[in-house]
């Protein structure tokens, strides 16, 4: 069965939620979760860290380069994830649509996760054999 990703955004500007909001929104993920659970098709997923908390790892002429924080400055930082077994794109975006962010002012990328063996994989080992 084909894999998405949901990728979690939340605002970059919206500051830190009061005791009683985490509550809400926990409470909130929860039973999303639970949904997902119920409905057979979470396979993973987790919040992540503040971006404050992130590394950046480059490499540019030769030399391996170590950031703090974030890739780039943007309006929007990757907050969690949750990966799903759906069998289409329509299931996972209907998902994706009761997801709490989207309720709170984010936003929910829903991407493929790439079928190693499919046609894209069968070319990439034909253009490796040539």
């Amino acid at each position: 069965m084909p894999q998405y990703m949901l990728l979690i955004y939340n605002p970059a500007d919206a500051g830190e939620p009061t005791p009683a909001q985490l509550q809400e929104i926990g409470s909130r993920y929860d039973a999303y979760t639970q949904s997902l659970v119920e409905a057979g098709v979470l396979v993973g997923g987790d919040a992540l860290e503040r971006v404050d908390t992130a590394t950046t790892v480059r490499e540019r002429d030769g030399q391996t380069q170590f950031t703090d924080g974030p890739f780039a400055e943007t309006k929007e930082f990757l907050a969690g994830y949750y990966l799903l077994n759906c069998p289409d794109l329509d299931t996972a975006l209907d998902h994706a649509s009761r997801l709490p962010a989207v309720g709170f002012g984010g936003s929910v990328e829903v991407r493929p996760v790439w079928d190693r063996t499919g046609p894209m994989a069968t070319k990439r080992e034909q253009v490796a054999q040539a």
